[in-house]
């Protein structure tokens, strides 16, 4: 899983179970003997630690905190009190193959969160980078969630869910089975998605519906604010032009070109469209485009959700917007 820093990276530990710090792990945990724990991890009262499990430096267990199955966890993590991690898939296919759960660093596990390991030998859920799981969440076999994403209390990712990096998921969210929420995303509290949730946008509904741009995650996202005149063009084009979505699409791509510059900028790749030239500076578009497209060709991804039509940005994404500028 290249696409995201250190998830599939084996965890820095250079401490196995036999030199564990007494002061750090609390005297009721029970640790298995062949568990591997950096002598800096801190354990809580009541945890319970499986055989198999790697845990690296600066990583907080907390009390009650099961952590089972063929798991790798990076360093300094916080896992909250009552979370399970690394158990057995609720999938009637498993077969007790060693599947794994791999998580990367600096990610806070809130309590009563539920992590299981993948169906299948060779298979892993993967957890990324300095992620936030709130109370309550449910992420299932095989998911993917990369960096920097914020699951809010009482969500439930279905099997085979991935989640691209700084994507923003709303409270008690179910989310369908082999659907992808892309880069940059928001989804409102209480939805039902059950197709993929396309880059930048924002959704919402039951079921899911596309109310607009994610105006506030584009705008505190670090060297995306320039992107925002292209997105909204291709915003509009894309889904209050009337065209079908394919053909829409096909426009688009048919209308990006490379312009090769002499000087350090390189390749830059500019949207000719309606008369009027967008640079794609972040590569926003491209990956916009590409996510579109393997949505609705690639085997097993469900498609992308529709947007509500002929209602420009509705009331509610207005809304949102600016109850969500007020934390700026």
């Amino acid at each position: 899983m290249s696409s995201f820093a250190s998830a599939g990276s084996t965890p820095n530990i250079s401490a196995s179970a036999p030199h564990r710090s007494r002061e750090r792990i609390h005297p009721t945990a029970v640790i298995h003997p062949k568990a591997e724990l950096h002598e800096t991890v801190q354990v809580g009262p009541y945890a319970v630690i499986g055989e198999h499990v790697r845990i690296a430096a600066h990583t907080v267990v907390g009390a009650h905190v099961v952590i089972d199955g063929w798991t790798e966890i990076g360093e300094g993590n916080h896992i909250f009190p009552g979370a399970v991690v690394g158990t057995e898939p609720q999938d009637l296919k498993y077969s007790g193959a060693p599947s794994q759960v791999v998580i990367g660093r600096g990610n806070r596990i809130r309590e009563f969160v539920t992590i299981n390991r993948a169906t299948n030998e060779g298979e892993a859920t993967l957890i990324g980078d300095y992620n936030l799981l709130m109370a309550y969440t449910h992420v299932a076999h095989n998911c993917v969630i990369e960096n920097q994403v914020v699951i809010t209390n009482a969500v439930s990712l279905a099997g085979h869910i991935h989640i691209e990096s700084q994507a923003r998921i709303g409270g008690m969210v179910g989310i369908h089975q082999f659907t992808r929420i892309g880069r940059l995303a928001m989804v409102g509290a209480m939805s039902r998605v059950d197709r993929d949730v396309p880059p930048y946008m924002l959704v919402e509904g039951h079921p899911a519906r596309i109310r607009g741009l994610n105006l506030v995650g584009l705008r505190r996202a670090q060297g995306m604010e320039g992107s925002l005149p292209l997105l909204r063009q291709v915003y509009r084009f894309l889904y209050r032009s009337g065209l079908p979505l394919e053909k829409a699409l096909q426009t688009l791509r048919s209308s990006l070109c490379v312009v090769c510059n002499s000087g350090a900028e390189g390749e830059r790749h500019v949207l000719s469209l309606q008369g009027k030239e967008w640079v794609d500076e972040t590569g926003s578009l491209q990956h916009l485009l590409q996510f579109l497209e393997d949505s609705l060709s690639q085997p097993q991804r469900r498609g992308p959700l529709p947007a509500l039509r002929g209602r420009g940005e509705d009331s509610l994404s207005t809304a949102m917007r600016s109850t969500s500028e007020l934390d700026d």
